[in-house]
C-alpha cells in the first residue's frame, strides 16, 4: 500500500478530517510529531504523499524552532524531487518557503469560519468544492506568492490562500479539514489572544463550528479527495 506520513508540529494540529479521504485514495497513514527525536532522521522525500498540518509559529521563528530550518532543507529536496505534497496553514508557509517566497506576520488575525473567493482556474479543480462554503481560518501569518506556482484562492483579508504547483503540490492557508474535532475547541482555549484579535467572542466561534463545521469538513473531505485522484 501507499503510505502518507502526516507532520504534526503541534499535538491540536493533526489530520482531523482529511483522514477519510487520504485512507479512501489507499493511504496507510503513519504520523510524526516534530518533538519526536526520531524525527530530524527522516528523509521526507520517501514517503508517497507528506501532510503538513499547522501550528502558531512563524516559519521566522527559526532561531526558537530550530527545527524549522532542518524540516525545511528536507522539504525543499522532496518539492525538488516533485512528490505529492500538501500543506495546511503553517504548512502551507512551510511550503512557501522551502520554494523561495517570503512568510510574514499579516496585517490582521483571520479566525472564525467564512468562505474564500476560488478564482476561476480553482474551480475547474478539487477547490471547486469550496465555492460559497464557510470553511474554518485560523492564522496570523502570510507568504509572497512562490515563483512557478498557481493561486487558487484568496479572502477579504489575506491574497493568498492557497496555490498549487503542477498535479503534485497544494498548499491551504485555511483549516477545511476542521469543524467535526473536538480539538477546535481546545484552540479557542489554548490561544486567547487569536479569538480576542479576532473581534468575535468565545461562544460565537464555538456556535459557528456547530453552524457550518459538517458541511465544511464535506467540502474538505470531496476536494481533498479529487486532488489526490490526481497525483503521482
Amino acid at each position: 500500500m501507499k503510505r502518507a506520513l502526516i507532520i504534526r508540529h503541534v499535538p491540536r494540529e493533526g489530520v482531523a478530517g482529511y483522514r477519510q479521504p487520504i485512507e479512501a485514495a489507499g493511504y496507510t497513514i503513519d504520523r510524526v510529531d516534530v518533538a519526536d527525536p526520531a524525527f530530524a532522521t527522516l528523509d521526507l522525500r520517501e514517503p508517497d504523499l507528506l501532510v503538513m498540518m499547522g501550528g502558531p509559529m512563524g516559519v521566522y521563528e527559526q532561531d526558537h524552532y530550530p527545527w524549522i530550518r532542518c524540516q525545511l532543507h528536507r522539504l525543499a529536496l522532496r518539492l525538488e524531487a516533485d512528490r505529492p505534497t500538501l500543506g495546511v496553514c503553517f504548512g502551507a508557509q512551510m511550503i512557501a518557503a522551502a520554494l523561495g517566497a517570503r512568510v510574514y506576520p499579516g496585517p490582521a488575525k483571520e479566525v472564525g469560519f467564512h468562505p474564500v473567493q476560488v478564482h476561476a482556474n480553482g474551480r475547474e479543480g478539487p477547490l471547486s468544492h469550496l465555492v460559497d462554503v464557510p470553511i474554518l481560518h485560523w492564522h496570523g501569518d502570510t507568504f509572497t506568492l512562490p515563483e512557478g506556482t498557481e493561486l487558487l484562492a484568496s479572502s477579504h483579508l489575506y491574497a493568498n490562500q492557497a496555490f498549487r504547483r503542477g498535479p503534485n503540490l497544494l498548499a491551504l492557508q485555511f483549516h477545511a479539514e476542521m469543524g467535526e474535532d473536538e480539538r477546535y475547541h481546545q484552540w479557542i482555549d489554548r490561544w486567547p489572544e487569536a479569538v480576542k484579535e479576532s473581534g468575535k467572542p468565545a461562544e460565537c466561534l464555538r456556535a459557528e463550528q456547530d453552524e457550518h463545521g459538517p458541511r465544511a469538513v464535506a467540502a474538505g473531505r470531496a476536494m481533498l479527495g479529487e486532488w489526490l485522484e490526481t497525483v503521482h
